[in-house]
């Protein structure tokens, strides 16, 4: 099996599933694609429910199901790679876009979820600093 390449800044590079079922998202997609799922490592810690996806053959994780608790609606969302999510917040903005949230100095990366022209959510990260 090879390496995979670090995904190119503003490029997709995560995907997201809210659920408030996520024991049945799990099932789910594992028994369609046999995608694999293990909890994440800090999730608990940090009081959520998150599980971490990677596909069949490939170890590396490309994903992530997240249990929404039924705090807010499920969803499926993909996530961009950028450089610098305070200054692509602010871009979304100027181009008509709306910013819903933004976690900024965190443990860990900066992201945020943002709303296009048309109202479609989608998601931004950047790496934590090394």
């Amino acid at each position: 099996m090879t390496t995979p390449a670090e995904p190119a800044v503003n490029t997709v590079a995560w995907f997201e599933i809210a659920s408030d079922d996520p024991e049945g998202v799990q099932r789910f997609y594992g028994d369609l694609f046999g995608w694999r799922f293990r909890t994440s490592d800090n999730s608990g810690a940090m009081g959520i429910d998150y599980r971490l996806i990677s596909y069949p053959g490939d170890d590396e994780v490309r994903g992530g199901v997240f249990a929404t608790r039924g705090d807010m609606p499920g969803h499926a969302v993909f996530t961009v790679l950028v450089r610098d999510v305070v200054e692509t917040c602010r871009q979304v903005e100027a181009l008509g876009g709306k910013v819903l949230s933004e976690v900024v100095g965190n443990d860990g990366p900066d992201f945020a979820y943002l709303h296009d022209t048309s109202g479609n959510l989608f998601g931004i990260f950047a790496p934590p600093a090394s």
